[in-house]
């Protein structure tokens, strides 16, 4: 389903549920928009989009009990679907990644985010839906966000965001049926090597980002990535081998 603009697709697939309990028909199964109002990234952060040149959407997922394994679904589904864009121009999909948690990166600029949000009544996951920002032909960025690109900038070519959408999506269902779990850790950005974080300032309980503005509560460090948790916490290594483990929001990359 096709929408000319809305104020976020992930407010309005809920808004449509709500309205239409039977969340399973295929009117829901995802929403795209040409231009959000009122995009949202982690933790409310804004999503700069010029109308009609990005893909802007939300996909209805089933409830799973670990919640990890559909952003690693989703996350492996996007990644993968950036791959067959590139996939005549080897050199661009071998620098292609996974940022954890849940971002995809070319070398080290976003080209798209997620953003995951779940539908929880009483104790009972009812639903989740997957909000999906992939950066497609936009040339030019205002919002003052650090390292943005599109596939347009990466290879000079125009997409039709329609057909996008619908292999997305494709995707996405490949990948919740799948194992893609030793995928997602073998894509993952700066997967090697030692490289710079700092902690943050925040609660331990689990959130989905790791690239807010919060305090540093801590100086820069170097570690490597030495495992991801089922949970979805990473564990790093230092350089003195000692363990660290962080929950998403707990931690940044230093870019």
């Amino acid at each position: 389903m096709r929408v000319e603009t809305t104020d976020s697709t992930n407010t309005l697939l809920k808004e449509l549920i709500a309205q239409q309990p039977t969340a399973n028909s295929q009117e829901l199964k995802y929403i795209y928009a040409g231009y959000q109002t009122a995009g949202r990234g982690q933790t409310g952060n804004g999503w700069e989009s010029e109308a009609n040149k990005n893909l802007l959407c939300s996909i209805l997922m089933p409830p799973r009990a670990n919640l990890f394994e559909l952003n690693m679904a989703v996350s492996v589904a996007v990644e993968r679907l950036i791959r067959s864009v590139f996939y005549q121009q080897s050199g661009l999909y071998s620098v292609l990644s996974i940022k954890w948690p849940n971002d995809i990166y070319w070398q080290d600029q976003k080209v798209a985010g997620i953003l995951i949000e779940n539908a929880i009544i009483g104790n009972e996951l009812k639903y989740s839906i997957a909000g999906i920002g992939l950066n497609v032909n936009q040339t030019e960025w205002h919002s003052g966000a650090p390292n943005p690109i599109s596939l347009k900038q990466i290879t000079g070519k125009d997409y039709d965001i329609d057909e996008l959408m619908e292999h997305l999506y494709a995707e996405v269902q490949k990948a919740l049926n799948e194992d893609v779990w030793a995928y997602y850790k073998s894509h993952l950005y700066r997967r090697e090597g030692f490289w710079p974080f700092v902690e943050r300032e925040v609660s331990t309980a689990p959130t989905m980002n790791a690239n807010s503005q919060e305090p540093i509560a801590s100086s820069q460090f170097l570690a490597r990535i030495k495992d991801i948790l089922p949970t979805g916490e990473i564990v790093l290594a230092d350089q003195q081998g000692n363990e660290r483990i962080y929950h998403f929001k707990q931690i940044r990359y230093v870019l």
